[in-house]
């Protein structure tokens, strides 16, 4: 048989059916839900599924008035969506690759545009660095996900992992961070000066930092 038959191709790249695990990785880039009542996960993100599955935009005041505030006057947040019912979900993302998280007790902050899905027995708020507001559009709010359950995060090729330390602070460009410990305080550094305005500066004007003991993990291509 031709290695490019039909057949072949089919064989190679149909859905596995061994395992059924509440998230599972069916490609690097597409995540499989098993769902049996509800999850929740980034609108637009369906690439495929089978069953009985209803899927319902996030309303308005699904999560209460300060999230729908919030909501109302930054455009971050990452709009959600509900799907409810049993069956199986391909959830996927403009082609970036997909990472499960186990929550365990813990805290994790997102850059909203990389969250995919999430149980819904994990807790979110959107919160925002202060004393930077006005300063720039993008950055500024992140997705503060808490307690025990199932996460599911995008990044642009294959993400790194940097440990931030109490004696080594880490910087980061906004547009490539994915996410980080959720108890590290990020702050914004500036680089605005005469040689940024005539194009002789590093072209990073803004900088996210972290400072205190954890992680931040980027991708390799800005959002």
């Amino acid at each position: 048989m031709s290695k490019y038959s039909i057949k072949e191709f089919i064989e190679q790249t149909e859905q596995e059916n061994e395992s059924n695990d509440y998230f599972q990785l069916e490609t690097p880039r597409i995540l499989e839900v098993n769902l049996e009542e509800m999850v929740w996960a980034k609108l637009g993100s369906m690439v495929s599924y089978n069953g009985s599955i209803k899927f319902e935009r996030e309303r308005m005041m699904e999560h209460g008035t300060s999230r729908m505030f919030k909501k109302a006057f930054t455009s971050e947040g990452g709009t959600l969506m509900k799907a409810t019912g049993k069956g199986q979900l391909y959830l996927a993302d403009k082609g970036k690759r997909v990472t499960i998280l186990e929550l365990n007790d813990d805290t994790i902050a997102v850059n909203s545009n990389d969250l995919l899905a999430f149980e819904p027995s994990v807790e979110w708020d959107i919160k925002m660095m202060r004393r930077v507001a006005g300063m720039m559009s993008n950055g500024l709010f992140y997705v503060v996900l808490q307690g025990s359950g199932l996460v599911a995060i995008t990044s642009h090729y294959e993400p790194l992992t940097i440990r931030v330390n109490e004696d080594k602070p880490v910087m980061t460009d906004p547009s490539t961070t994915v996410a980080w410990s959720g108890h590290l305080e990020p702050d914004i550094r500036t680089d605005i000066n005469f040689r940024t305005f005539i194009g002789r500066g590093s072209g990073e004007s803004f900088q996210m930092s972290f400072k205190g003991d954890g992680f931040v993990i980027v991708q390799s291509a800005e959002e």
